[in-house]
């Protein structure tokens, strides 16, 4: 199974970050888009992973997400990474927030000791909204940085749980199905 921790939105959320984005789906970027109900944040990345080693796992996520009391999320600003040259993802941004930060640090550990590396990359909380494809011109990431630049948008969501999902991929693109939500307590 190729499993990840993420944060999802509700579908109400997810929908108005959709349509904030349709400006960009609109020119003839050469962009794979990303679904409404594929929205999420990424908070580790697990890769495949033995359907055997799910209990060991979730067990790590319920450990790492202890104490973790629910949150307000805010997102707005929307980017691509690398910001110059030729970008690979148009994303919207993730306020670095204290219990965000802690929630992503705790899960690194936590899943440190059952076996996962540490990410080498400092966290940039952001959604994925598109995943640039092979070939474009110049042009086509000119256009791409106008849209953005041109883009206002910022939303807010409570979040109260963390989900350990799984990512089948496919001809139209990755299929994403909750394993397990581990809940805050307040």
């Amino acid at each position: 199974m190729r499993l990840f921790v993420a944060i999802n939105f509700p579908d109400e959320v997810r929908r108005a970050i959709w349509n904030a984005a349709a400006a960009l789906r609109l020119d003839s970027i050469p962009v794979r888009w990303v679904r409404a109900d594929g929205i999420h944040l990424t908070l580790k990345f697990l890769g495949d992973v033995a359907r055997d080693r799910e209990r060991q796992v979730a067990e790590a996520i319920e450990a790492a997400v202890e104490g973790t009391k629910p949150f307000v999320l805010r997102a707005g600003g929307f980017g691509a990474f690398p910001p110059r040259s030729r970008p690979r993802v148009v994303w919207l941004g993730c306020e670095r927030s204290p219990p965000l930060e802690i929630l992503q640090h705790r899960l690194e550990v936590g899943l440190e000791t059952v076996g996962f590396p540490l990410e080498v990359r400092t966290f940039a909380p952001h959604l994925t909204l598109g995943r640039v494809r092979r070939g474009g011109s110049p042009t086509d990431f000119k256009r791409l940085r106008t849209v953005i630049d041109s883009l206002d948008f910022s939303t807010e969501t409570l979040v109260e749980h963390a989900d350990l999902v799984e990512s089948t991929l496919g001809a139209a693109g990755p299929k994403y199905d909750v394993r397990r939500a581990f809940g805050f307590r307040p």
